[in-house]
């Protein structure tokens, strides 16, 4: 993986298949390429930046090309290792993203019949298997190559001996944008906002034959019509808008995301007809799926939909269930993904579908595999991400999951009416916590100074403790482990000393006073200690190194304030330290393999 474009039409191909590439950025690569149709095919790869290769690539003429980011899943970065890939005859070029699980053996059939490989890749395979299937008609040979890979890939195919892009997908995006008299191949939507708003999804096994003026789609062999859609998102929400960074631009971003994630719920004070999740029948019990930061918000979903409706919920990391794990009878699954393309939580969706176990996801991007694969689909409206690091997608993913409590069967009216009351409010306590990021500036200062940083909650904040401890690891390159506050002393305590801060959320619940008994076991070992607190909380000061306050919020919704000043604090942490915020190293935005 990571980044795939295409396009076919009547402009010079080379500009914008970098511009479009340019646009994906934010996936996270080690090295990129390009190929060209110009009576023959010219390729251009190295290990170097998009904006790099737009000022230091030679001159590449012709109007159909294809290109990729690379982020390494088989061979090192390096410029022989990066897409396009070709065959011996240099006659077909192929960008691919996924993983192709039965390489070894393809390519050892392959050099048997005398094709020579160049790279490490599992990906070279695939335009040697259509250079040996090749008899005229390039779509038979690309369906023959596919018919003999395991594994997941989406690929794009440039052949010198026609004008024609082939376009194939198998749990890994693709889409086609529609232009007039030009057509684009992206894996996704933003790299083709430039030029069109029109899209066509595709779906597993789907090939595409594609010319400048029209498309052909097949599935197992046989033509089929997949719906035109017009992308949601424009060009503007992919731009920095003046901030220095994305994660920056999209934490500000915070408290309008969360209108718009609401707006639709909530009409005069109540629940939308039309928005309201529908249960056909009273939940009895619920499973959760999802990976990293999204696994983290449903670690807060269980915790609110235990409290509000004692009805048990089972959070699993998508990674670990689908290897092994026996399937556990269950009347709901929630699959949360920010991309909706995420390999390891489209896996399990497949797995519960299969059990005939009803079905949600809550993702971010309209027409991603999740949807298609989900019962229902419950969108974010977050708007792009573009910043590697997840910030205004998760807190999206949080107010979701809240939403989804409250429209759950059996909760008290009065009740359910304060907590949306509460709802209401939050994109105005969210704004408070950005006006006080000039607090968390200097904080971040301290912070930044240490190599290792440890983050402690309790109860509904414990999910907080791992999401900000992974987001500080993630960009300001900081090791950051993140606990249940009590289970410090079973063992990590061991580690704390004057160099080791510890970030202690000190919420004003049922929690606080085990949490300042945690935070008195940490100074006792010399560890300064960083509290997030609420404004009106008086006695932090005298027992903590710094305070973060932050404004007094009901207790089920700190989740929210909390986290947000965590990414503030991530942030800051990181620009002190000098790191690549937007494009940390060896992360891609969206992980489409397992």
């Amino acid at each position: 993986m990571c980044g795939i474009v295409g396009y076919i039409g009547k402009a010079s191909a080379k500009p914008i298949l970098l511009n479009a590439l340019s646009t994906l950025e934010y996936r996270g690569y080690d090295s990129c390429g390009i190929a060209i149709r110009n009576d023959s095919i010219d390729i251009y790869k190295d290990i170097v930046r998009v904006e790099v290769m737009q000022k230091e690539s030679p001159t590449l003429n012709g109007t159909t090309g294809i290109g990729h980011t690379r982020w390494a899943t088989h061979g090192e970065p390096s410029s022989t290792n990066s897409h396009p890939h070709t065959d011996c005859s240099g006659k077909f070029a192929v960008v691919h993203n996924g993983i192709i699980s039965n390489f070894q053996k393809l390519r050892q059939q392959l050099i048997a019949e005398g094709h020579v490989f160049t790279s490490e890749t599992d990906s070279e395979v695939i335009p040697h298997m259509i250079e040996k299937y090749y008899d005229g008609v390039l779509e038979e040979a690309v369906q023959a190559a596919l018919d003999e890979i395991e594994g997941s890939y989406a690929i794009a195919v440039l052949t010198a001996d026609e004008d024609i892009l082939i376009a194939a997908r198998k749990d890994s995006p693709l889409i086609i944008g529609v232009g007039d008299g030009e057509m684009f191949i992206a894996s996704d939507v933003p790299a083709v906002l430039d030029y069109t708003d029109r899209v066509i999804y595709l779906e597993d096994r789907d090939l595409a034959v594609i010319t400048k003026d029209s498309f052909k789609i097949t599935s197992d062999g046989t033509e089929i019509k997949r719906a035109e859609h017009r992308a949601t998102w424009s060009k503007e929400d992919v731009q920095k808008a003046g901030y220095e960074h994305f994660m920056l631009k999209e934490i500000n971003e915070q408290p309008r995301v969360i209108q718009n994630t609401i707006g639709d719920y909530l009409v005069s004070g109540e629940p939308s007809s039309d928005a309201e999740f529908k249960f056909d029948e009273e939940l009895r019990d619920l499973s959760i799926v999802a990976c990293g930061t999204s696994y983290h918000a449903g670690l807060v979903g269980k915790y609110i939909i235990e409290e509000l409706h004692g009805i048990p919920v089972r959070v699993d990391l998508a990674s670990e269930f689908n290897h092994g794990r026996r399937m556990i009878p269950t009347s709901m699954a929630i699959a949360i993904t920010q991309s909706g393309e995420t390999a390891d939580v489209l896996s399990t969706l497949k797995r519960f579908r299969e059990e005939s176990v009803r079905t949600v996801a809550i993702t971010n991007v309209p027409g991603s595999s999740a949807s298609r694969v989900a019962n229902d689909t419950i969108y974010t409206k977050a708007g792009p991400e573009v910043s590697v690091a997840a910030t205004k997608s998760f807190i999206a993913q949080l107010i979701s999951l809240y939403q989804f409590t409250l429209s759950c069967p059996g909760l008290h009216r009065g009740i359910r009416e304060s907590l949306l009351a509460e709802l209401r409010q939050m994109p105005n306590k969210i704004e408070q916590v950005l006006d006080g990021a000039c607090r968390i500036v200097n904080v971040a200062k301290f912070l930044a100074k240490h190599d290792n940083v440890f983050f402690i909650g309790r109860g509904i904040n414990h999910p907080i403790a791992l999401e900000g401890a992974l987001k500080l690891k993630e960009i300001s390159y900081i090791h950051a482990e993140g606990y249940a506050a009590g289970e410090l002393k079973h063992g990590s305590i061991a580690l704390l000393q004057e160099n080791t801060p510890i970030i202690a959320i000190v919420a004003n619940d049922n929690t606080r006073d085990a949490m300042i008994s945690s935070i008195n076991q940490a100074k006792a070992r010399s560890a300064p200690v960083i509290a997030l607190a609420d404004e009106d909380d008086e006695d932090i000061g005298s027992l903590v190194d710094y305070v973060i306050r932050l404004p007094r919020t009901g207790n089920m919704f700190t989740p929210v304030t909390n986290a947000v000043a965590l990414q503030l604090l991530a942030y800051h942490t990181a620009k002190h330290r000098g790191c690549p915020i937007d494009f940390p190293r060896n992360l891609a935005k969206s992980v489409t393999v397992e």
